[in-house]
């Protein structure tokens, strides 16, 4: 599955017509968030994460998003099961980002 990116609009949509979630939150100007991408993608193609939802969402122009994960530092991924946060960390370790996925498998 591809990342979709999402904003403010219809954030609350997504998270509540998919099950597992996991939303990668970044900024233009952010470069461990630029770095980070390819690998984003790469999870999101990733077959032992088929029934997980990828999303890009822009901290900056995504307030009410960035809200619902408590962001405090980029990039900063969130993963929701049910429309509900499960966790939340400020990282740019591939290994954590895995380590969250499995959690919620």
């Amino acid at each position: 599955m591809s990342v979709i990116v999402s904003i403010d609009k219809d954030f609350q949509d997504i998270l509540s017509s998919n099950s597992k979630v996991v939303v990668k939150y970044f900024a233009n100007w952010c470069g461990s968030c630029k770095l980070f991408a390819p690998k984003y993608k790469r999870l999101s193609e990733d077959e032992r994460f088929g029934e997980i939802t990828f999303l890009d969402v822009n901290a900056e122009e995504s307030p009410e998003a960035r809200k619902a994960a408590g962001v405090d530092s980029l990039p900063f991924f969130a993963v929701f099961k049910e429309g509900q946060l499960v966790e939340g960390v400020a990282t740019s370790k591939e290994d954590k980002l895995v380590e969250m996925l499995n959690n919620i498998k």
